[in-house]
């Protein structure tokens, strides 16, 4: 059949059918399944042993280091090329690699449902973990993300703000050259200390809300913010676990991102699923 372009009334009417379709699915992401109830267990450290395993189990069935690949890669080439042409955005190098933490969770989202799929054993795909996830749970894990875009959009904004607040106005020309600065300054130490302290406390925020919120709603068809405060209950109850394991996923992606983020390829998919399995280990429905 020949495809024809259409007139504006129709253009507008697919339009106000697609809003339709995703504020009918936000919608139903913000209302809970009250069949089931989430019980929350308490985690030892020896548990992110035994999920980062897991992890890498999933990691060799699924083959998901090739789907990393080829979605960490263009981001990161068109950041690279962003800096590259824009000295604006050279104080923003580090704070924009930093924030990839923050947008973990929702990068992952369908490594969890490949996870979940393994693990009831499904036919598992890159394909079907995509096609499940939009017919089930699009609108909460959308509404999910805008709020890390928007948390990460706040960190970048303020990461400028620090920058310009300690070493001045004026913006370096070269990132070699703000590198020096930064090193060998009194300045450049203290903007290292205090960015470190305030993306800390940014990641914690994430850490916490995050910790089993994504991995719940594509579980069970939980509304948002039961999830979130289920999410917050994990960390409540196991403060030094939740500690270990944002200690764990920063040191993965430092050491993966050194060799120009080639270790990312590996870090990112192995973090993914180990959260599934850390999930699963902390929550448990009636």
């Amino acid at each position: 059949m020949v495809e024809t372009i259409g007139n504006p009334l129709s253009w507008g009417a697919k339009a106000l059918s697609g809003l339709g379709h995703a504020a009918h699915d936000v919608a139903e992401g913000m209302s809970s399944d009250a069949r089931v109830s989430p019980r929350v267990h308490a985690l030892h450290l020896n548990d992110i042993r035994k999920a980062l395993k897991l992890g890498l189990a999933d990691l060799g069935r699924s083959r998901s280091d090739v789907m990393m690949l080829v979605m960490i890669y263009p981001l990161i080439g068109l950041a690279l090329t962003l800096v590259a042409f824009n000295s604006a955005l050279i104080p923003l190098v580090f704070p924009m690699a930093a924030g990839f933490a923050l947008l973990g969770p929702l990068a992952a989202v369908a490594l969890y449902e490949m996870s979940r799929q393994y693990e009831a054993g499904e036919d598992v795909t890159w394909v079907s973990a995509l096609v499940s996830l939009r017919s089930r749970v699009f609108g909460p894990i959308m509404v999910l993300g805008l709020y890390l875009l928007g948390f990460y959009a706040i960190w970048m904004v303020v990461a400028l703000e620090i920058y310009g607040a300690i070493m001045g106005p004026e913006l370096p020309k070269t990132l070699t050259g703000m590198l020096r600065e930064v090193l060998t300054t009194p300045a450049g130490w203290t903007l290292i200390w205090v960015g470190c302290g305030v993306g800390f406390v940014f990641a914690a925020v994430v850490l916490v809300t995050t910790i089993v919120s994504f991995p719940m709603l594509v579980d069970h068809p939980f509304g948002l913010p039961v999830a979130v405060a289920t999410s917050i209950r994990v960390a409540v109850k196991n403060p030094l676990v939740t500690a270990a394991w944002g200690f764990v996923v920063a040191a993965c992606l430092v050491i993966g991102s050194v060799p120009f983020f080639i270790g990312l390829v590996i870090a990112l998919p192995v973090l993914g699923h180990a959260t599934w399995h850390l999930y699963r280990m902390a929550v448990s429905y009636d």
